[in-house]
């Protein structure tokens, strides 16, 4: 069963996404001067986004097990994933090989998944430890640090990457997410009109519009580069 506040988050979120993916092409290529990268501005956007994206996994996750974990559903929706998210790794390093994606928003939503289903029973709890996780991140206790700086070496990683989606704090988020589907927060009032069914209709279709956006976007401003200079 579909819900359609679900997907209008969903399609809020893509709207933002391609927005932001749109920005940072034209930047790449020099048609604007912003600051995508530091910038407070895009970072609160970025964050924006991610949050929508993740609050939208952790709800569906409590909706797609009601009664108790589907592992081969669960099993399938990763192997997708992961084969989604690969695809980006290789694309990625083949256009910014010193920045490539090793592990960005499809990686995480793979294995965040996957470690969610231990989660899937509880509400409040989910709560607590989802706010705990953000507290304790940004109070600098806790971050994936160490694990970069053990992996980097070993695994090639590049200092920079063009997107990366730790698991703190956004596991945190997720969590979060888990308990607004439990307690149904997410039924919240939506006029239904041609404009929140549009969106929810780019939201019922944003793993689609996620993986063909991007390739068509810098396409675009590739060859608009091309040709003007």
């Amino acid at each position: 069963m579909r819900y359609l506040q679900l997907d209008f988050m969903r399609g809020i979120a893509i709207i933002l996404m391609v927005v932001f993916h749109f920005c940072f092409d034209l930047n790449n290529f020099h048609f604007i001067n912003i600051n995508i990268y530091n910038g407070t501005f895009w970072h609160l956007f970025r964050f924006i986004i991610l949050t929508l994206f993740l609050l939208c996994v952790g709800i569906s996750l409590t909706l797609a097990n009601p009664y108790g974990v589907n592992f081969h559903k669960a099993l399938k929706r990763f192997v997708i994933l992961i084969v989604l998210a690969s695809f980006i790794s290789l694309a990625s390093y083949l256009i910014f090989p010193k920045s490539w994606i090793y592990f960005g928003v499809l990686h995480f939503i793979a294995c965040a998944s996957l470690l969610a289903l231990i989660f899937v029973r509880f509400s409040w709890f989910n709560l607590f430890l989802g706010t705990a996780i953000l507290g304790l991140y940004f109070s600098d206790v806790i971050n994936m640090h160490w694990l970069y700086n053990s992996l980097h070496e070993a695994l090639h990683l590049p200092k920079y990457t063009e997107d990366l989606v730790s698991l703190f704090p956004w596991f945190g988020v997720v969590l979060i997410g888990m308990f607004i589907g439990k307690k149904g927060l997410y039924l919240f009032a939506l006029k239904e009109n041609k404009y929140t069914h549009v969106t929810a209709y780019l939201g019922k279709h944003s793993l689609l519009i996620y993986m063909l956006h991007q390739p068509l976007l810098f396409g675009l401003t590739a060859g608009a580069n091309y040709l003007l200079h």
